[in-house]
């Protein structure tokens, strides 16, 4: 509802897609590869579900945890329920310049497929045209953290159910704060003020961004009360209605975001070219640059921060009411008309069940969705993970509201690092919101 702009898996980087996808840890770029099963069709099953999905089966030579614990919890469904789940796989180079949002949203109009996994954008759109299934009769959802029925409910229906809680912060070189007896930021003003500190120790650019996440500290700033402090279905209800307007809570992050530019604590020539990980990541593991952002899963990955090499912390993005987790959900979806329909509840049922959902975060180690399931994180995500235990954080995704917010949001900051003005910027939101508003008259 309300865009104008499309962002999708088919033209992001795999660490990019770790961001929205609960799915698994990357999304794109897999080349030709072939839908396959979970596991092989001994002749003897007639019951299928078909998921249509960024991914195909894992391989037995790759290591990929997320992938690893999807197939596991699969995998007991197929054997407890007695049917076999059919990967339909999504890839580039078989779409070409279709993106996974586009292929996946004419997919579902189509009745292709029964099981998607879909972004925070296209669960809105497909939600609000009647296209998903409302999950909230599944017995397991019952056992939801508030913040995904928030996120994934559409005109009262719950549309998406993810597996895992994918949660933003910044990423701090704490030995390097320590060096230089700087402390760790809690509130904007706090953040220039650290920046400023480890510019005048010589730190050319004490912040490492890329074109993907800045946003990240828009939301922290736009949404702090939003979420944390007022009544957060009345502030939702009005901006709806165009009571209120998206580009004043938008203004003072991008605001924020432009001093910092101006300022060089953020070199915007280098970020609008960087992917996210692969530009700033060896800066931060080099310990030339203080601070980064990135996901939870990243603090745990291999190809990312893991084992880092010095005392990092993983801390919330600065706000009015101090560090802010910044939380955007996807969901496993199925089709309003799905031909295996009860199948399909069946096997969503049961891979969102406390049971799979332990196994999918001891195997992950991250955030699970079920308020029952919890699992020990490495010390460096503590203090994130004990924001969002303190139910503390900003949704980068909701799907209540009329303007998508993560796609739309990434896209105008990237204008931003372009050279365009906030006045330019907020004018943007303000059509969006237009547009939504006549989407409901």
């Amino acid at each position: 509802m309300g865009r104008n702009r499309k962002w999708g898996f088919g033209k992001l980087s795999a660490a990019c897609l770790a961001v929205a996808a609960a799915f698994m840890a990357a999304a794109c770029g897999y080349g030709d590869v072939m839908d396959k099963n979970l596991i092989a069709d001994d002749g003897d099953s007639k019951k299928i579900v078909n998921l249509f999905g960024p991914m195909e089966k894992s391989q037995p030579n790759k290591t990929n945890a997320s992938r690893t614990a999807f197939d596991l919890t699969v995998g007991n469904a197929e054997k407890e329920l007695g049917l076999t789940v059919e990967y339909r796989t999504y890839t580039a180079e078989n779409y070409q310049e279709r993106t996974y949002d586009e292929v996946s949203m004419d997919r579902v109009r189509n009745g292709m497929d029964d099981l998607y996994l879909l972004n925070p954008d296209t669960i809105l759109e497909l939600g609000a045209e009647g296209m998903l299934r409302d999950l909230s009769g599944l017995e397991n959802a019952k056992n939801l953290r508030d913040v995904v029925r928030t996120a994934n409910t559409v005109d009262g229906k719950l549309v998406g159910i993810p597996q895992e809680i994918v949660a933003y912060g910044l990423f701090v070189n704490k030995d390097m704060f320590d060096q230089y007896g700087i402390s760790l930021p809690e509130t904007p003003e706090d953040f220039l003020e650290c920046c400023r500190e480890f510019k005048e120790q010589g730190i050319e650019t004490p912040v490492g961004a890329n074109r993907w996440w800045l946003e990240n500290f828009v939301f922290a700033q736009a949404y702090a009360d939003l979420y944390n402090g007022g009544d957060t279905e009345a502030e939702i209800e009005a901006l709806n209605k165009g009571e209120r307007k998206y580009s004043d809570y938008m203004r003072p992050g991008f605001e924020f975001l432009k001093k910092l530019m101006d300022l060089g604590y953020i070199d915007a020539k280098k970020a609008i070219t960087y992917e996210a990980i692969e530009g700033e990541g060896p800066d931060f593991m080099a310990q030339k640059t203080p601070i980064v952002m990135a996901y939870w899963g990243a603090a745990n990955a291999e190809t990312a921060y893991a084992n880092p090499g010095f005392n990092m912390q993983v801390i919330g993005f600065p706000s009015s009411r101090g560090p802010m987790p910044v939380i955007p959900i996807t969901g496993y979806s199925i089709a309003a008309e799905a031909e295996h329909l009860e199948d399909a509840e069946d096997v969503l049922n049961y891979i969102v069940s406390d049971e799979s959902l332990q196994l999918y975060a001891e195997t992950n180690k991250v955030i699970s969705p079920s308020k029952n399931v919890k699992v020990d994180c490495i010390p460096a995500l503590k203090p994130l993970n004990d924001r969002i235990e303190e139910n503390v954080y900003v949704l980068g995704s909701n799907a209540s509201m009329k303007v998508e917010q993560w796609g739309n949001t990434c896209l105008i900051v990237r204008d931003l690092l372009e050279g365009a003005t906030v006045d330019e910027c907020m004018e943007q939101f303000d059509r969006l919101q237009e547009e939504a508003l006549k989407e409901t008259e």
